[in-house]
């Protein structure tokens, strides 16, 4: 298990376990997290999992990649440097403690 730390609008921090291996975006449905959309369950296809990742998790995390870059331009908030989709972060013990900051559009 890790921990996974979800920052809302308001600055409210929600932290959950989250099983390893399983993406983050599935941790914050199964754990009832605000912001997490998720309307295609994890497909890669509607971009309503959006996350921002700190500035200090952007060299562990990584950048998007591929159809992923893509997507991050239709998401609901203007993209940010730190931006992802949730559904293409791999909860793990390299990313224990990282913290994501969901967008206003979202919540």
């Amino acid at each position: 298990m890790s921990t996974v730390e979800f920052e809302q609008p308001d600055g409210t921090v929600t932290a959950v376990d989250a099983t390893d291996g399983e993406s983050v975006m599935r941790s914050a449905l199964t754990r009832l997290v605000p912001g997490i959309v998720a309307d295609c369950g994890g497909e890669l296809s509607c971009a309503t999992c959006h996350v921002i990742v700190g500035d200090a998790w952007i060299g562990v995390v990584g950048p998007p990649t591929g159809f992923e870059n893509d997507m991050l331009d239709a998401t609901s908030e203007e993209r940010e440097p730190g931006s992802r989709l949730a559904c293409q972060i791999t909860v793990g013990p390299d990313i224990d403690g990282v913290r994501l900051r969901i967008p206003a559009s979202q919540w």
